[in-house]
C-alpha cells in the first residue's frame, strides 16, 4: 500500500485512501482503537509542537483533503517524505522514523524531554486478524522496534510519542496469533525492523 503525498498548510503529508474500509487497530490520537477505517494519514508538523487537541488539528487535516469517513491520523516532527517502505511476504509497512536525541526507556524515569521525537508505524496486513491477533500484533511492532533501536547502539525503547497502526481486511477467516512466529507477525516484525533500521 503506497501513499500518496499530499501538502497541508505548507508541510508534507502522507495519505492512504482506501476504497473500501479495513478493519485496524491503532494508538492514534484520530481514530484509535478497534474498527473499520476508511484512510489513514501521517502528517508532518513543526518542531516543538504545542497543540493540546491534536485529534482536531487531525481532523482539520483529514477535511483539506477530503478525506471522510472514519480514520486513523498520525502527527510527527519528521519530514515524512523520508518515510521508509518495507515489504515481507504480503505485510506492507510504511515507517517514519525519528528519535529527536532523545530515545526514552519504557521502564525509565517518569520526566518526559520537551525534545522527544516519534517512531510512526502504518502497517497493511494480508490477512484478517481476529481483535485478540491484531492486539497481538501490536505488541509484535514494539518488540521489533526495540530490536531495531538495540541493535543500532540506541539507548532506549523507542519515544513517548511513538504511534502504530495497523490494518487488515474485515472479511475472510481470522488468524488467531499475531506474535512474531506467527504467518502474519514473522513478516510483521522483519519488515518493521528493517523499516526503522533504514530510518534510523
Amino acid at each position: 500500500m503506497t501513499p500518496e503525498l499530499a501538502e497541508v498548510d505548507g508541510r508534507p503529508v502522507l495519505v492512504w485512501r482506501l476504497s473500501s474500509p479495513w478493519l485496524a487497530v491503532s494508538s492514534s490520537v484520530l481514530g484509535g482503537g478497534l474498527g473499520e477505517r476508511h484512510w489513514v494519514l501521517n502528517a508532518t508538523v513543526e518542531y516543538g509542537y504545542t497543540r493540546l487537541d491534536p485529534d482536531r488539528h487531525l481532523a482539520e487535516i483529514a477535511s483539506s483533503l477530503g478525506l471522510t469517513g472514519e480514520g486513523i491520523g498520525l502527527l510527527t516532527a519528521v519530514d515524512v517524505r523520508e518515510v521508509v517502505h518495507r515489504a515481507d511476504e504480503g505485510v506492507h509497512v510504511s515507517v517514519t522514523t525519528g528519535i529527536g536525541g532523545y530515545p526514552t526507556w519504557a521502564a525509565g524515569p517518569a520526566a518526559v524531554s520537551e525534545k522527544a521525537g516519534t517512531i510512526n508505524t502504518v502497517c497493511w496486513l494480508p490477512r484478517r486478524l481476529s481483535p485478540a491477533a491484531l492486539v497481538n500484533a501490536v505488541a509484535t511492532v514494539a518488540e521489533a522496534k526495540a530490536q531495531a533501536l538495540l541493535e543500532s547502539g540506541i539507548a532506549g525503547t523507542g519515544t513517548p510519542t511513538d504511534a502504530v497502526a495497523l490494518l487488515c481486511p474485515p472479511v475472510g477467516e481470522a488468524e488467531p496469533f499475531g506474535g512474531p512466529r506467527s504467518p502474519v507477525g514473522g513478516p510483521l516484525a522483519r519488515a518493521v525492523w528493517s523499516a526503522i533500521r533504514a530510518g534510523l
